[in-house]
């Protein structure tokens, strides 16, 4: 194997560069030319293609996004555009390619694989969706920015005595308001897989007035429940001052933790080992504190769920 290329594709993720980076430096170690495929699989069709020097991902394992981009591709979902885009591919020489992405993003590589290119899966999302792995490039990121909002509002519910209702991401999974209501101490925690009646989170609420506490968090995944309906039911039924603060794409950027680059840094240059290898159709996973890799078709068909004992643990501790 000569030459092999990297695309991001799906959400952006931080700890993106700081895989893309150890691709590509891992690559020319092993003498290898590296190719930057840019918007995802639109680059794909497009031939959006650049070569990447060690210079090219020079300063970027801090920052968070993509330097490649990413984009939805319509035309990728058409047997016509993935025949394309493999062709663009092999045209230019490639014979492996390392996809950075979620769940899409790996059903879209396999069909690359299908047509004769080698494919090496990366699991970044800020979901922590992606199963067989404990965790995914971008999740402990996000996590925190979480945590530091829930720390700022904290200090504004204390003084002025409110409820705070603090929405955050999380459409089909609870893994980020889990994680960070368990860890923020919030009262009460909303996710898609465990859905809680606003009439519980209230039982929460007055549960702490009784003993003299005077504010409250409550944090809800994206999926789990509209956020501003709850807000003004808990204002309602129970008098209370009660405000929301919807996060939104704030979660998606920032500087990614040193966690998540050596994640980032760990998988990219084991994607680039396993094509030199002969290996593909493999998706790269942590499991403890090793790198490990799985079928890519097997795995994109087994389920990935929140632990419910840590959702029991943060019941616990909030009363």
């Amino acid at each position: 194997m000569k030459k092999i290329a990297v695309l991001t594709s799906g959400g952006d993720a931080p700890g993106m560069n700081a895989a893309i980076r150890a691709v590509v430096r891992t690559g020319i170690y092993y003498d290898l030319k590296v190719v930057g495929v840019r918007r995802g699989y639109a680059g794909l069709i497009e031939q959006d293609f650049i070569p990447l020097k060690l210079g090219s991902v020079a300063d970027i394992i801090q920052r968070g996004g993509t330097i490649l981009l990413t984009a939805r591709c319509d035309e990728f979902f058409t047997e016509e555009g993935r025949q394309k885009a493999v062709a663009n591919l092999q045209q230019e020489g490639i014979e492996g390619l390392v996809v950075l992405g979620g769940d899409g993003s790996f059903r879209g590589a396999l069909e690359i694989d299908k047509l004769g290119i080698p494919v090496i899966g990366i699991p970044c999302t800020i979901d922590n969706d992606i199963p067989c792995t404990s965790a995914t490039i971008g999740f402990d990121t996000v996590v925190n920015t979480v945590l530091d909002a829930i720390n700022k509002i904290r200090d504004t519910a204390t003084s002025h005595e409110r409820v705070f209702v603090i929405e955050v991401m999380g459409r089909r999974s609870g893994f980020i308001a889990l994680k960070a209501g368990l860890a923020g101490g919030a009262e009460s925690i909303m996710i898609p897989e465990a859905p809680l009646k606003v009439d519980d989170i209230i039982k929460n609420i007055q549960r702490g007035l009784k003993r003299g506490k005077k504010h409250s968090i409550i944090v809800i995944a994206e999926g789990a429940a509209d956020a501003c309906e709850v807000t003004k039911e808990i204002e309602t039924k129970t008098g209370l001052e009660t405000r929301l603060s919807i996060l939104g794409y704030i979660q998606r950027g920032g500087t990614p933790t040193a966690q998540d680059r050596m994640l980032a840094s760990r998988m990219g240059s084991e994607a680039v080992q396993l094509l030199l290898r002969g290996q593909r159709k493999k998706m790269l996973a942590l499991d403890g504190d090793k790198i490990r890799n799985f079928d890519l078709d097997w795995a994109v068909n087994q389920s990935k769920t929140v632990s419910l004992e840590d959702l029991q643990l943060a019941d616990m501790l909030s009363i």
